[in-house]
């Protein structure tokens, strides 16, 4: 992928933060690109600035959650633009987890998972068999996190688990293309180095009411300022990444057919060092 001028791009949680980012991005490679969201009134304000500045565009709503939705999306993205190239499986929820593991509600559970598990499921089987057909070098990037992908905060295990899941996914993803020594790669996409300045921490705004709570949430609503103010308070600046930042890096993890696009991190690297230590000498967590 090291030419993606006139080629054509997916982008699922595309009208705002990370997605959007990814889209504009892409568009400015001269890419065509889908932006698929299920939210209408921010997917036509972003589609029609890109459409301003001159790129070919197109939004549609899509809810994928629904399988039928995701292929629906498929179908128009191809009937609009032609064959897809770069499939960002980008979409992703996290739920306010104000309670212990054993008491967080299960409509948590399932609206995260539909959204962040079964999205990018639903994602692969409606688009990697025309990718595959058509032949043509592509990719598919799903976004995980480095919280559950890589290391984990106990304070997070909804969307923790669901991020680990997309993790091992991908690479499942990965090692099946490269065995069938296919057109198209995989890549596993980490937002960072930091903490994202993306609406995820306002996600509740999109869920639906097949998800509604079974009870009433605890704690007031976690904001990036709330995060950044607690920082403040223990005596810690908390840098923070701006999408612009995780779409230059998925960018230039396409043009190095990179599977891990994983911007560099002192700290985060040596996260990951300590519990992979751990695991190997058979350490309980710490």
């Amino acid at each position: 992928m090291k030419d993606l001028a006139g080629k054509h791009a997916v982008v699922t949680g595309g009208a705002s933060g990370i997605g959007r980012a990814i889209g504009e991005r892409l568009a400015r490679e001269g890419m065509r690109v889908v932006l698929a969201d299920v939210e209408k009134a921010a997917l036509d304000a972003t589609v029609a600035e890109l459409r301003a500045a001159g790129h070919e565009a197109t939004g549609l709503v899509v809810d994928i959650t629904q399988p039928e939705s995701v292929a629906a999306l498929e179908e128009q993205a191809v009937a609009a633009y032609g064959p897809v190239h770069v499939l960002c499986n980008n979409a992703g929820v996290g739920p306010q987890e104000d309670a212990p593991i054993w008491e967080l509600p299960l409509s948590d559970w399932r609206w995260t998972f539909d959204v962040n598990v079964y999205g990018v499921i639903h994602g692969i089987q409606a688009f990697v068999p025309g990718m595959l057909a058509h032949g043509e070098p592509g990719h598919v990037v799903n976004t995980s996190s480095g919280n559950g992908g890589l290391v984990l905060i106990p304070g997070t295990p909804i969307y923790s688990t669901s991020k680990s899941a997309v993790s091992t996914l991908t690479e499942t993803l990965h090692l099946q293309l490269t065995a069938q020594q296919a057109a198209i790669r995989a890549s596993v996409l980490y937002p960072g180095p930091n903490i994202v300045a993306s609406n995820i921490f306002d996600a509740r705004r999109n869920r639906l009411p097949a998800y509604e709570r079974e009870v009433p949430q605890n704690a007031p609503p976690i904001t990036l300022e709330t995060i950044q103010k607690l920082a403040k308070a223990a005596g810690h600046d908390l840098p923070v990444t701006q999408p612009e930042e995780v779409a230059e890096h998925l960018l230039a993890g396409l043009h190095a057919d990179a599977y891990y696009i994983l911007p560099e991190s002192p700290d985060g690297d040596a996260r990951l060092r300590a519990r992979t230590e751990n695991v190997l000498a058979r350490r309980n967590p710490a």
